[in-house]
């Protein structure tokens, strides 16, 4: 049984309800009168008009926070991609890890790449009560994953949308579903076997979308806040941007998860939740754009340009 869900009739009713005008009736109007048609609404009226169930509050469980000198940066886990890993990076960050560790990569248009950087196995830091090897987990069966289908087709997999707030490619003849490489997107290094990685080092995707890692690397989540931190990390040298000298790195000063800190410590956000009829429609409102801007609408979006909206709470009304 399929449990394929493209943007369902009830949101795409929604959606045509929200953007059809109705006409009053012709005997009402002035014979040559022009019916006044609103202009369509934007992305942020859309947002304005949103409902608080439209939105969900990140899980602390599933929350990691990066600490910077130049700020925080917030990232959501995927455990129902990646178990394994998302386990082990609990247990890395719950027992301090990347804490004095640095970003040593930063290649021009692909990734930014945080961890040990040493190369002698004897000389890297414990890794503590976190397992040495994970299997690789690059897909996952879709049977029984929630999937709300974009209307648009895609070079790198037969239908793509979103599951659970995170882009999602899909393949219902092999019955698997992936982790999309957007930007934003973090993974887990390894080295030429599958299984080779364990979730200490991590990678953000800040360039170009590389669809190409999709199904061969372990997605294990993405930045939901704080890329402008990572974006403007120097670029190190050619080929790949690994730092020369040790001084170029960025210092990690911790990587906590959320559920460890108590909350006046933690950054409070909510996420436009992606199975909802607001988000289908800011789908449409960002892939056939019709504002007075644009003369040619496209008519389509690529996944990953696909916007991801988030947002502090909203402050709490008074009791009547």
């Amino acid at each position: 049984m399929s449990n394929l869900r493209p943007l369902s009739s009830a949101l795409l009713f929604a959606l045509w309800a929200s953007l059809s005008i109705v006409l009053p009736a012709a005997s009402a109007q002035s014979p040559g009168a022009a019916a006044v048609v609103p202009p369509p609404k934007s992305m942020q009226e859309l947002l304005d008009g949103s409902s608080p169930s439209d939105w969900r509050a990140l899980d602390p469980a599933n929350t990691l926070y990066m600490e910077l000198a130049g700020g925080r940066v917030v990232i959501e886990l995927a455990p129902a991609f990646a178990p394994a890993h998302v386990a082990n990076i609990r247990t890395l960050a719950h027992e301090h890890y990347w804490d004095g560790l640095s970003i040593y990569r930063s290649q021009d248009n692909f990734v930014v790449q945080f961890g040990d950087p040493t190369e002698d196995e004897k000389a890297r830091k414990p890794i503590g009560n976190a397992k040495a090897q994970l299997p690789a987990e690059f897909t996952r069966e879709s049977e029984g994953l929630a999937f709300d289908r974009l209307p648009d087709s895609d070079g790198w997999a037969p239908e793509i949308g979103f599951s659970g707030g995170f882009p999602v490619a899909r393949d219902p003849k092999s019955g698997q579903a992936w982790l999309a490489h957007c930007y934003g997107t973090l993974g887990a290094g390894r080295d030429v076997a599958a299984d080779s990685s364990n979730g200490t080092e991590l990678y953000v995707v800040d360039g170009q979308s590389p669809r190409q890692l999709d199904r061969n690397i372990t997605v294990v989540g993405r930045v939901v806040q704080g890329m402008e931190l990572l974006s403007v990390t120097p670029r190190g040298p050619q080929p790949m941007g690994f730092y020369d000298e040790p001084g170029l790195r960025t210092p990690i000063r911790s990587i906590a998860l959320a559920a460890d800190l108590p909350e006046a410590e933690r950054t409070p956000l909510q996420l436009l939740r992606t199975d909802t009829p607001v988000f289908a429609q800011v789908v449409e409102s960002r892939r056939n754009r019709k504002d007075a801007w644009y003369k040619v609408p496209a008519g389509h979006i690529d996944l990953c340009n696909v916007p991801l909206p988030v947002r502090a709470p909203p402050p709490a009304q008074p009791a009547e």
